[in-house]
């Protein structure tokens, strides 16, 4: 038995190392050539903070790149009924089509189904909650989050900030 659990620490050690190392190489800059994850996840978007910051607006960069909120009811597309596709406001991926788009309430844009494969779900323990937050798939910028409040077919509210979007109308 002491055995089995020696040989378990040493493998989840050994597995945590070689994490570290592939991370270490993930956050490298390219120099001019492909790092890491744009190499083993082609179309995955990889920037430093200071790239982010020069074609983002500084709220842009707030809530996309630091999680962070905007103000509801005050906010581009909360109130917006307009026909078309919203991409992410970081990297242009399509995220959500108008057509799932509908008035939650809550002063931010809601949509019950992302696009396939459009978005990922983290688990988000801040604020003393824990909610399911929304990234993109393609950047990882943060979007806003998943409740499970919404209208039928889902029952799923994607709640997000006007911020993350970007609005291509029909």
């Amino acid at each position: 038995m002491k055995t089995g659990l020696i040989f378990a620490a040493v493998a989840i050690a050994a597995c945590g190392l070689a994490f570290g190392q592939m991370t270490s190489h993930t956050n490298a800059k390219s120099n001019g050539s492909k790092t890491m994850t744009e190499e083993t996840q082609p179309g995955k978007i990889n920037k430093t903070p200071e790239e982010w910051q020069k074609n983002l607006t500084p709220e842009q960069y707030h809530v996309l790149r630091e999680k962070g909120t905007e103000t509801p009811f005050n906010n581009k597309y909360w109130n917006d009924h307009s026909k078309g596709v919203f991409h992410c406001a970081a990297c242009g991926a399509p995220l959500f089509d108008s057509d799932t788009k509908f008035d939650s309430g809550t002063g931010w844009p809601s949509f019950y189904k992302p696009l396939p494969g459009a978005v990922e779900k983290n688990s988000d323990t801040s604020h003393g909650m824990s909610r399911d937050e929304i990234v993109c798939a393609r950047c990882g910028s943060h979007l806003g989050h998943v409740f499970n409040d919404g209208p039928k077919p889902t029952g799923l509210r994607y709640c997000m900030n006007s911020a993350s979007l970007d609005l291509e109308k029909k």
